[in-house]
């Protein structure tokens, strides 16, 4: 017999927050325990009530520092938390409000809060409400993405003193990439006092390989200073088991917050996260409406999305290993023209780009963040003028990027979120136009997907299988292909 996937009680059992937010607002002065000086800070920017996610997190939040940020409430580490809500149900003042408050009384300068996004416009965004709530408080913010020289950043993040390095940032809004590279190479760059790690677009880091960032920021956490002395007090160890030892010196504890359109239900994946006892806040779960003659119905208040009236949306139910041999037998086959290609990675575009180029037959650029700018404008205008028949590209770039003249989107890889896949398929059928789009499905993500669509109001989608038979004469070059792209990738 199949063993039933355990699901820990966290996650089957979240707090759930009223996901209409116009029917539940909540004035301001209702939620316990905000600073006057926030209250007032929040009226002068025209915040006179929170959304139902921020009525919730707020006091959760302030609630583990309520002994101070040096110790969890009463002595003990305080809980993990992790926030599942759709866009602009207001995540960010969820976590900025708490986070300024506790740091308010905070007397020597050190990285006490750091917060990791995916992108750089998205940090910028954060950056910016948190300078508006730390404005006059004496709190420093610091924005490390890659948009200053990696000097310049340095010397916005430590300075050196005669008695060694001191930090110039309370609150560090970082990309990952960028980050890890001051971990490493900042002199002086410390974490070991952080007491708040921020995950914002949580399942997108999970996924996208930045793991490797999460550790390296848990590593530097828990690093132990040199130059013994009055760091010796607040030494941090990894949590472990509690002996009279590691009882008897204080230790700042390290409280994870995740922020996600959509939280993982993979427990496996979370487990890679290492959190300890999260509670889980959401608002994602869908609602039943009883009619009058007492039947339920599954009641849709989110057909937020809209797409382009001229759009026809098809789905290839396959698996791993035809995946790249139906892209091939769209573009040569089926004659495909000027198609835009979008894969979950910009590993999976390099290599897909490498192995259609290996194929031959098919006119294919790749377009991701590997590119400099100019090199990417070149390559959208030959795709415009029908030099370039396909264009492998990463979401990254996909956002809001206006490409003329698109027949074709295909999905190469199911997008994970909603939000992905409007803005996907919104790249064709623009203007009036009529476009098609194709999404590569594979059969263990067909539930998943057909569900998400469904979830959002999309229920013209038309399966469309492609038989096998149909790309067995492709299957000898495409095997000489691969050898090729071997060798290319040794």
């Amino acid at each position: 017999p199949q063993v039933q996937p355990f699901l820990p009680q966290w996650l089957a059992q979240p707090k759930r927050v009223q996901k209409r937010i116009k029917d539940n607002l909540c004035p301001i002065r209702d939620v316990p325990g905000i600073h006057p000086r926030l209250l007032k800070k929040l009226q002068m920017n025209g915040i006179e009530s929170f959304f139902p996610v921020q009525a919730e997190v707020i006091p959760a939040i302030l609630q583990s520092a309520s002994d101070g940020y040096l110790v969890g409430r009463g002595g003990y580490r305080p809980k993990d938390i992790c926030v599942s809500a759709p866009t602009g149900s207001g995540k960010t003042l969820a976590f900025v409000i708490p986070i300024v408050q506790v740091l308010l009384d905070r007397v020597v300068c050190h990285v006490r809060a750091l917060v990791v996004l995916p992108t750089k416009e998205l940090a910028q965004q954060v950056s910016k409400v948190f300078n508006v709530y730390t404005d006059g408080t004496g709190l420093k913010v610091v924005l490390i993405t890659g948009q200053k020289s990696f000097a310049k950043e340095q010397e916005m993040l430590v300075q050196k003193k005669v008695t060694g390095y001191c930090s110039l940032a309370d609150i560090v809004v970082a990309t990952p990439g960028r980050l890890t590279d001051h971990i490493r190479q900042t002199p002086g760059f410390s974490l070991t006092q952080l007491r708040f790690l921020i995950i914002d677009e949580a399942d997108r880091m999970i996924d996208d390989m930045h793991q490797n960032c999460l550790n390296q920021i848990v590593k530097a956490a828990f690093q132990v200073e040199d130059g013994s002395g009055s760091n010796m007090l607040f030494q941090r160890a990894k949590p472990g088991p509690i002996t009279a030892a590691s009882s008897c010196s204080p230790q700042i504890p390290l409280q994870k917050l995740l922020f996600s359109a959509t939280l993982t239900q993979d427990p496996e994946k979370l487990q890679q996260l290492d959190l300890f006892q999260p509670r889980l806040f959401t608002s994602v779960y869908s609602e039943k409406k009883t009619l009058g003659d007492g039947t339920e119905t599954e009641q849709d208040a989110n057909n937020k999305y809209t797409l382009p009236e001229g759009l026809s949306q098809c789905y290839v139910p396959c698996d791993l290993n035809s995946k790249p041999l139906l892209l091939l037998y769209f573009m040569l086959t089926m004659k495909f023209t000027r198609v835009l290609c979008f894969t979950n990675s910009r590993e999976a575009s390099h290599r897909l780009f490498l192995l259609v180029q290996a194929f031959g037959g098919v006119t294919v650029s790749e377009f991701s963040s590997r590119l400099p700018p100019s090199e990417r404008q070149r390559t959208i205008k030959e795709f415009e003028q029908g030099k370039i028949q396909l264009l492998i590209s990463t979401d990254a770039t996909a956002r809001g990027i206006d490409v003329k003249g698109v027949n074709y989107v295909i999905n190469y890889d199911a997008p994970q979120f909603i939000r992905t896949y409007i803005h996907r398929v919104g790249r064709t059928a623009r203007a009036g136009k009529v476009g098609v789009a194709f999404s590569l499905v594979l059969r263990i993500q067909e539930r998943r997907f057909l569900r998400m669509l469904r979830d959002a109001g999309i229920r013209d989608i038309a399966k469309h299988p492609v038989k096998g038979k149909s790309l067995k004469p492709l299957v000898q070059q495409y095997e000489g292909a691969l050898c090729k792209l071997e060798k290319t990738v040794k």
